[in-house]
Parts: C-alpha cells; structure tokens; sequence
C-alpha cells in the first residue's frame, strides 16, 4: 500500500516567473513586488527561493516566485531542476503555479521562444512579457504585439522592467483570469519548436540579419586580450579604494554617535553589573560593528552595478586562460567573486558549474575569497596601524594595503587550485568555457538600491541576533567569576572568559597573539565580524580606569605591536570562515569529507602564514 505525501505550501494565487538567464526577469520581479520580497532556500535543498507580494490592479493580492533562470526544462543543475519541480507541482512546499508568466528578452526572441513552448506543453496558464523592447527597438527590432499574441496563442504584454514600462498593463491582465490561456491539448513534439519558432519570426519579420550590435563595439575594447585585462585590474583597484575613502565620513558619524550613546547611557545608570552589560557588551560590541557598515555597502554598491551592467560575465570570459592555467574555467569566477561578499552564496552558485570536479575546488577555494565580514577586522587593523597618507598619484595607502590583503587571497585560492591540479588527473584536462554575453544595460537605482536595502537588513538582522547574543554571551564569561577580594588587575583577568583566552594564548603566542586576541577568534567562528565585536568587549572590560574612555583603536595600538597587527591580518586572510560556511559546505557536498579537508588546510595555512609574517615582520622591524 502506498503512502500519501502531502506537500504543506502557503495559501492564496501563485504567479511564477520563467526565463532564460539575464532576461530581465529578476528587474522585472522587483518591479512587481517592490520591498515585498523575502529570501530564503527551497525546502530540502540550498537553492535561493525568492518570493514577493503583487498587488493587481483590482488589489487582488498574488504570491509571486521568482524561478531560477534556466535555458530549458531539461534540468543540468539544481537550480533548473528546481524550477522543473516546481512547474510540474513536484516541489516540496510549494504548490503549482496558478499562472506562468514567461519574461522573453525581445532582443533575442529564436532562443527564448525555446523555453516558452517548453513551458506551455507544461499546461499552466501562461502569459508573456516581452521584456527590454527599449533595446530591441534602439537595434530596430519592432514587434507587433498582438499579432506575436495571436501567433502564440497566449497574451503578450510589452515591458521595460527597469523603468516600470509595460507594469501596469500586465497587473490589469492578472485581472483577467478568461484570458489566460493553457497550453494546447495535442501534444506536439519539441522537435518542432525550432520550425515553429522560425516560422513565427518570419511572420513578425524578425528574421532578417540584425547586424552589429552596440555591445559588439564596446567588447573590441573590453574583452580585448591586452586593454580587457587592464581595465579590469582597474575596476577593482578603484573598488578597494572606494571602500575606504568614501566610507570614512559616514563611519566617523556612526562611530561618534555609539560612543556618545555609551557615555550617555552610562551617565544614566548606576556602577554594577548591569551599566558593565549595557555599555562595555552590548554598546562596545555591537557598536564596534555596526560602524563598519558603510564599507560593507560600498562593496556590494560595485558588485550590484557590475552585475547589473552585464560586465561579470565579461570578467569571467578574460580570466577564463588564467583559470584554465590553475585547472579551473572562467566558470567558476563568478561564484568566486560572489564569496567576496559572502562565502555562503559563493558556494551555492556552484552549481552552476556542471563539471564535477570543477565545482569541488571552486568549493574549496571560495573561503580565501576575502568575505565582507573579514572587511571590519582589516579595516580597523588598517585604520589603527597604517597611517592614512597618499603614496602615489592620489592613492591611498590603506587603500593599497586593503588590495594587498585581497590580493593575497586571491593568490592563495589560485595557488591551491593550481596543487589540485598537478595532483589529479582531471584536473589537466581542457573544458572550454561556454556562456552567454548578455548586452550591456546602464544599472538602474531601482534594483540597485533593493539589493543595498536587503543587504542592509541582513547585516542588521546579524547584528541583532548572532551578534548581539554572543557579545552578551562573551559579557558574561568575562565578569563572572568575580575577582576575590584585594585582587589586582582588571576583573576579567580572574573570570572564565581570561582563564580561556589564557589557554588559548600558548597555542597562538608564537604567531604574537595575546590572550585577548587568543580570546577573540572563539566567537569569531560564528561570524567573522563578531571578532571586533568581541575585542571591544574584552578590551572595555579589561581597560584600566585610566584607559575606560577610550576607543578600540587606541588600546589596540597601545598594547600591540606592528607584527601582531600584521599577524593577525595574515590569519584572517587564510582562516577559515564562519561556521555557517562550513554547514553550507556539508549541505553542498552530501558529507562531512570536505568541510574536514577544508578546515585542516585553511588553518594550517593561516596558522603558517602568520607565523611566518610575525617572526619576519619582527625581524625586519627590529
């Protein structure tokens, strides 16, 4: 006797959105649904799950789902077996869809019109939003929309997603559930498709040679083998000094409200255990880290405008020989560029690499990709340690030294990636890179300033949870148990927290750590930024009398030296990232093999590099 499986889903109307990759799809979810979105995964898997709230003209209110990109309804990844699933009503916690409306790019109808008909033989209604006609007519491509919709037998709406063009127009017509139409009940054979596809196209006139496209004329210049590579270089030099000049004004801003806020609130409360939990753990950690949050954003600001422009994918076709020399494509650069930001959505877009072993190394190398969350331990080692001067042609040097500590790591994961290949046999083998260069759009502030938005709550979200617990936590192992009577030195000393620290500190003394930075890494497992959340606690909770005004930055500069500075640089260039990185790793990979393999080498490697930085960096010094 079989057992029923039931499938618990959300109630209410589902409209899905279905696409090739950059179709516009995701500017046209946004436009959709605005700030009514929630991220999360797929039940039972780690593909990104987007959902949003649209209202219709009518203000009927539909759940929206924002399917992954795919080029066909044979699945090669899990993200397209996702969106199989999930038009087949096979996926766990959601239902079929009410309505399909499958976004086609105008500019690039033979190759779209693929996955329409393979949709439609799906049965769902279905409509079409035929996306970036703004480009398509400035490269004369003038479609009849309702002759395409009497061609197709479904209805067609015109839109620009990235100015709300064509919006309104398709809300009125989720009004209209008699005009949704199923697909046909005759089967027909996707062997037809390409007949029928060239058939439509004559009949629109649409079959005729475009000739050379604008994007064609700027890729002579951008993926040229010399200027291409150059002008990269310079992108990203620009990025990592953007993310320290422009940020310091809104930092000092942030950076001098919480410092006020900690002594006006300690002004207000009375000397104990509680002003001690208020001002040095929850104010002095948690602040510590939300200065940081201008940085974060700047980043992000270019990695959104590079993707919106369409430039990654150029980024990975000049990199894809350097890649090739280390065993890998240029497949796996923009799941490496995404671990910039987080490690986490890095590794997830490895699926997207179909080889097997490809996909295992870029897994493995994503961590040394230096994360947004290590961006607040350099910054304020950089800003306590490295004076803030220009060295030449208006850069600044912290600037430079944060390209440095990129760099560094950038050079370590192609170095190990280059070891994987000497000793695999797979690893010699040639795969040429195959991907699509999707034209170039001007970023619109809409989809950008969503991005910033999210990332923005995000950071805030981690701040007010995982932080915020764990600062309280370290608080606490920091003052209990109390010093006994005529003890000397600070509290902390004698507390479980300064017995740890200790411990730790034999361990970590030859690469130049003291007990609080011993201390410090602990918590930093959870989250990288919780490092400078926790030295702010230790260090405020350790400070004599004399020193309890003061900021972070001076203590550290007072109590450490330049080596240790250094050192601890070099540590978080190659230690392993939060745990959260090594779970998503365990999910990824079906075992606990490889999150085991990367956690012995990346803290062999971080524990060799700095000692081999502080004992030369001592010498050298003197």
């Amino acid at each position: 006797m079989r057992e029923a499986v039931i499938h618990l889903h959300p109630a209410g109307p589902l409209l899905a959105l279905v696409g090739n990759p950059n179709c516009g799809k995701t500017a046209l979810f946004n436009g959709l649904t605005g700030s009514r979105q929630k991220v999360a995964n797929y039940a039972g898997v780690t593909v990104e799950r987007k959902e949003g709230r649209l209202k219709t003209a009518a203000g009927k209110l539909l759940r929206v789902l924002d399917l992954p990109g795919t080029y066909s309804l044979y699945p090669r990844s899990p993200d397209e077996r996702v969106t199989v699933d999930v038009l087949a009503g096979r996926a766990q916690g959601e239902k079929r869809p009410d309505l399909v409306v499958c976004v086609l790019d105008a500019t690039n109808l033979r190759r779209n019109l693929r996955l329409f008909f393979a949709v439609q033989r799906q049965g769902v209604p279905c409509v079409v939003a035929l996306n970036m006609s703004d480009l398509a007519a400035r490269r004369g491509i003038q479609v009849d929309t309702q002759r395409f919709s009497q061609l197709l037998g479904v209805p067609v709406v015109r839109t620009v997603a990235t100015d709300g063009a064509g919006l309104d127009e398709l809300r009125a017509l989720l009004d209209q559930p008699q005009a949704w139409q199923s697909a046909p009940t005759v089967a027909v054979a996707e062997g037809d498709d390409q007949q029928r596809i060239t058939t439509i196209l004559r009949e629109l006139g649409l079959d005729a040679h475009q000739g050379e496209l604008p994007s064609d004329k700027v890729d002579r210049v951008v993926l040229h083998p010399v200027l291409g590579p150059i002008i990269l270089a310079v992108l990203l030099f620009f990025l990592f000094q953007a993310v320290f000049s422009w940020a310091e004004p809104p930092k000092d801003l942030i950076e001098a409200g919480i410092a006020w806020l900690g002594e006006q609130v300690g002004n207000l409360l009375p000397k104990g255990y509680f002003r001690s939990l208020i001002v040095d753990g929850l104010i002095a950690g948690v602040g510590m880290v939300l200065v940081f949050l201008p940085q974060i954003l700047i980043l992000f600001f270019f990695i959104l405008v590079l993707e919106e422009s369409g430039y990654l994918p150029r980024a990975a076709f000049l990199l894809d020989r350097i890649m090739g020399s280390v065993g890998l494509s240029g497949r796996s650069f923009i799941p490496l560029l995404s671990s910039f930001a987080c490690a986490i959505p890095g590794i997830m877009a490895t699926r997207s690499i179909a080889n097997p072993r490809d996909r295992l190394v870029t897994i493995l190398i994503a961590p040394l990709m230096t994360c947004s969350a290590r961006l607040p331990v350099y910054a304020l080692l950089i800003g306590a340690f490295i004076p803030e001067r220009t060295v030449w042609g208006g850069i600044g040097l912290q600037g430079l030294v944060l390209f440095v500590l990129y760099m560094a790591g950038i050079v370590a994961a192609m170095g190990v990636a280059w070891v994987l290949k000497r000793f695999t046999s797979s690893g010699r083998q040639v795969r040429p890179l195959m991907m699509e260069l999707p034209s170039y759009h001007w970023p619109h502030v809409r989809n950008i300033g969503i991005g910033l938005w999210q990332r923005t709550e995000i950071f805030v979200k981690r701040v007010g949870t995982i932080i915020l617990a764990l600062t309280l936590l370290l608080w606490l192992l920091s003052s209990f148990p109390a010093p006994p009577p005529g003890a000397t030195g600070a509290p902390i000393e004698y507390s479980l927290a300064g017995m740890l620290g200790r411990a730790l500190a034999v361990v970590f003394e030859p690469i130049g750590f003291n007990w609080q930075i011993s201390l410090a890494l602990v918590p930093g497992l959870a989250a990288r930024e919780i490092a400078v959340s926790a030295l702010g606690t230790v260090y405020s909770l350790s400070a004599t009398a004399e020193d309890a005004a003061q900021a972070l930055t001076p203590l550290i500069v007072q109590t450490w030296s330049l080596p240790t500075a250094f050192s601890l640089l070099a540590w978080y260039v190659f230690a392993p990232q939060c745990l959260s990185t090594i779970a998503a790793v365990k999910r990824e990979t079906n075992g606990y093999k490889i999150p085991v393999i990367m956690l012995t080498y990346l803290f062999g490697l971080a524990y060799l590099a700095s000692w081999l930085t502080f004992h030369i960096s001592r010498w050298l010094i003197g």
